[in-house]
C-alpha cells in the first residue's frame, strides 16, 4: 500500500495514454493533488506543454493541442466543462474525474457536446492528497470546512460528503475492501463508519477486488480522543517544519524570515523529489544538522576550502560566503536555510525548556512539580504567548479532574504575563472540544507514567541542544494491539462482520486530522513489522496552531447554533465565554 503511488499511477495513465502534445485542465483542488505527487518537468517529458485551470475564462483557444481535464466531479466543476465544451478551445477533450460521477452529470455533458470534440469520459480515484507513501489527507478543515454543525455528535453535511468520498476514493485506488471499524466513543466516527460501509455495498463493481487472505482492516478515529499528541513541539525533521513554520501541500513559505535570499522565500519539500528530504525527514536536529554538514565537508574538499564549519551558525555563513555552492547545491542550501531557522526559533524561544516541561505534563503525573515548573515559565516574558497557552492547556487536559486543579489561577497568571484575551479562550475551547467528558474513551493519560523518563540525546553538531522525547500518540497503541489481532471489539466495534485474524492491510483515518508525530510513528510500525503495511490518513494533517484554530472554530460554531436552536443529542455542552478565567474549568 502506497498513497503516492497510487496517484502517481493514475496520473501516469492520463497523461500517458493520450499521445501528442496537449494541455492539462485541472480546478483548485485536482491542482494540489497533482502537484503533491508530479512536477511540471515530470509533465513535460510526457508531451504535457501547458498546465492551466478550468476556471480561467481567459485561455487561448488552441485547436491543434488535446486538453486532459482533471477535475472533482463537483458541480461547479461540471458547469466549467459544460461551459467549455459550448465553445471549445482545443481539438479534443478526454475528461478524467477523481471521483464517481453522476449519470445525470454524464448525460449534461453528452448533450452540450455538439462539436463531438469529446474522445473520453474516466473516473480515476485519485481523490486526496498523498503526503508520502504511509500519510494522505482530505484538505478538509474549519473554518473552511467545519466538521460539526451544532454539537459533537453532528457533521457538517458538506464536510460528510466530502470526506466520505475521500476515503471512498482511497479504498478503490489501493484496491482495498476492508472490514470497517470505529472508534465507539465518537458518534462522527460511527456515522462516518456506517455511510462509508453502505457506500461500498452501493457500489458493489467498484469494490470487486480479488479476496486476499486477510481482510483488510479501515480503522476510523476521532482527534477528540487525543489532543495531546498535536499539542506538542517535535522534534524530528519534517514535524518540526510544520510546527515552527507550517507545511501547505508540500510547500514552505519562509517569505516573512529574516534575512531570506529571493530564491528560497518558497521552498517544496516532497520526499518523492528531494531524496535528502526522504532520508532526512525522521532525523531529528542533531542528526540532521550532521547530515547537511557532511554534504558542506564534502564540497570544501573538493574546493579545498579551509572555512571552518562546525554549527549550523558556520554553516549559513558558509553558504552566504560561497555563491557558487548556493548554485551548485540549491537542495543542500534549502536544508540548510530550514534547519537554520528551525535552530534560531528554538534558542530564541527557549523551546528546548518548553519541550521539557511539555513532555513532564503529557508523560509524567506529577502535579505538584509540574505546577510549580509550569508557573514560572508562565512569567518569563522571553517564552512566545504560544508556548506558554500551549503548556497550560497540556496541564489543563491532564489534571482536569484532579483535585486541587489550577488551571483557572493558571488563566490568571496567563492574562497577567500579557496574553491576549483570544489566546487565553484557547483553553477553555479545547477542553469543551477535547476534554475528559468529551473523551469517553480510554483514559488517554493512563499508564503513562510506566514509559520511563530517558534522555534523548542528539549528536552531531554544536549549538543543538538534547530534548526529550518521552510522549507516544494513542494510536501506537490502538495500531499495535489491531496488529496482533487484539483489538478490543467494545472499544473498537465492527460496521458489519468480524475477524480474529492479524491483518496485513491497515488504513487508519482520524477525523480531525492526522500529524506528522503520527505518521512517524506508522512508518516505524511498518518498518518493525514486515508482513504488515500501514496507511495513515487525516481530514487535514494539523501543527498545533491549526488544531487550536479548529477547535476554537468549532466551538463558536456551536455557540452560534445554541443561540437559535436547543442543543440536541451528543455529549456537548454550550461553549465557555470568549475569556473563560474562572474556576468554571473543573
Amino acid at each position: 500500500m502506497d498513497a503516492t503511488k497510487a496517484v502517481q499511477n493514475y496520473l501516469n495513465k492520463m497523461v500517458s495514454e493520450v499521445t501528442g502534445m496537449k494541455v492539462l485542465l485541472m480546478d483548485a483542488e485536482t491542482t494540489a493533488i497533482i502537484s503533491m505527487v508530479m512536477t511540471q518537468t515530470q509533465l513535460l517529458q510526457r508531451e504535457v506543454y501547458l498546465i492551466d485551470r478550468i476556471d480561467n475564462a481567459q485561455r487561448e483557444k488552441m485547436r491543434h493541442l488535446k486538453c486532459i481535464c482533471f477535475v472533482r466531479p463537483t458541480g461547479e466543476a461540471v458547469q466549467a466543462l459544460i461551459e467549455e465544451l459550448r465553445d471549445p478551445r482545443y481539438g479534443d477533450y478526454y475528461l478524467y474525474f477523481s471521483n464517481t460521477l453522476k449519470k445525470s452529470d454524464i448525460e449534461r455533458l453528452a448533450e452540450v457536446d455538439e462539436y463531438e470534440v469529446v474522445r473520453e469520459v474516466q473516473e480515476y480515484y485519485a481523490d486526496f492528497l498523498a503526503i508520502q507513501p504511509e500519510l494522505f489527507h482530505l484538505n478538509v478543515s474549519a473554518p473552511t470546512n467545519p466538521l460539526f454543525v451544532e454539537n459533537l455528535s453532528t457533521w457538517d453535511t458538506k464536510t460528510f460528503s466530502r470526506v466520505t468520498e475521500g476515503i471512498l476514493a482511497m479504498l478503490l485506488a489501493l484496491k482495498k475492501k476492508p472490514l470497517i471499524r470505529y472508534e465507539k466513543s465518537s458518534a462522527l466516527a460511527k456515522k462516518l463508519a456506517s455511510e462509508l460501509s453502505y457506500q461500498m455495498q452501493q457500489e458493489g463493481p467498484l469494490f470487486d477486488f480479488r479476496r486476499p487472505d486477510t481482510s483488510p482492516i479501515l480503522l476510523i478515529m476521532d482527534r477528540r480522543n487525543d489532543p495531546v499528541t498535536p499539542l506538542l513541539l517535535q522534534w524530528t525533521y519534517q514535524a518540526m517544519v510544520h510546527e515552527l513554520i507550517g507545511i501547505t501541500n508540500g510547500r514552505v513559505d519562509l517569505s516573512g524570515l529574516p534575512d531570506v535570499r529571493p530564491e528560497m522565500k518558497e521552498v517544496v519539500l516532497n520526499p518523492e523529489q528531494d531524496s535528502f528530504y526522504r532520508k532526512s525527514m525522521y532525523l531529528n536536529m542533531g542528526d540532521l544538522g550532521g547530515n547537511i554538514k557532511s554534504y558542506v565537508d564534502e564540497y570544501q574538499t573538493k574546493h579545498k576550502s579551509s572555512a571552518q564549519v562546525e554549527s549550523i551558525t558556520d554553516m549559513k555563513k558558509f553558504v552566504e560566503d560561497y555563491p557558487e555552492f548556493r548554485k551548485l547545491s540549491g537542495n543542500v542550501t534549502k536544508h540548510v536555510t530550514l534547519v537554520g531557522e528551525l535552530s534560531r526559533q528554538v534558542g530564541r524561544g527557549h523551546l528546548m525548556e518548553v519541550g521539557e516541561l511539555e513532555q513532564s505534563l503529557a508523560v509524567n503525573d506529577s502535579h505538584t512539580q509540574d505546577l510549580k515548573t509550569l508557573k514560572g515559565v508562565v512569567e518569563r516574558p522571553d517564552v512566545p504567548d504560544d508556548a506558554k497557552v500551549r503548556l497550560v492547556l497540556l496541564y489543563a487536559l491532564r489534571y482536569e479532574k484532579a483535585q486541587g486543579n489550577a488551571t483557572p489561577a493558571l488563566l490568571d497568571a496567563l492574562a497577567r504575563s500579557g496574553v491576549s484575551d483570544k489566546k487565553i479562550a484557547l483553553v477553555g475551547h479545547v477542553l469543551q472540544y477535547a476534554g475528559a467528558d468529551q473523551r469517553l474513551g480510554e483514559d488517554l493519560f493512563s499508564n503513562q507514567t510506566a514509559f520511563s523518563r530517558t534522555k534523548n540525546i542528539f549528536k552531531g553538531l554544536q549549538g543543538v541542544e538534547n530534548v526529550y522525547t518521552q510522549h507516544v500518540p494513542h494510536l501506537v497503541e490502538t495500531l499495535q494491539e489491531c496488529i496482533k489481532g487484539k483489538l478490543r471489539d467494545t472499544l473498537y466495534p465492527f460496521v458489519e462482520g468480524s475477524t480474529r485474524d492479524k491483518p496485513q492491510d491497515i488504513i487508519v483515518f482520524i477525523i480531525g486530522g492526522a500529524t506528522y508525530a503520527e505518521a512517524h510513528e506508522v512508518n516505524k510500525l511498518n518498518t518493525a513489522n514486515p508482513a504488515v503495511r500501514i496507511v495513515l490518513g487525516g481530514t487535514s494533517v494539523h501543527n498545533s496552531h491549526s488544531f487550536l484554530k479548529e477547535a476554537a472554530e468549532s466551538v463558536s460554531r456551536w455557540g452560534s447554533a445554541a443561540s437559535g436552536k436547543k442543543h440536541t443529542g451528543g455529549n456537548s455542552s454550550p461553549p465557555p465565554p470568549d475569556r473563560l478565567r474562572s474556576a468554571k474549568i473543573s
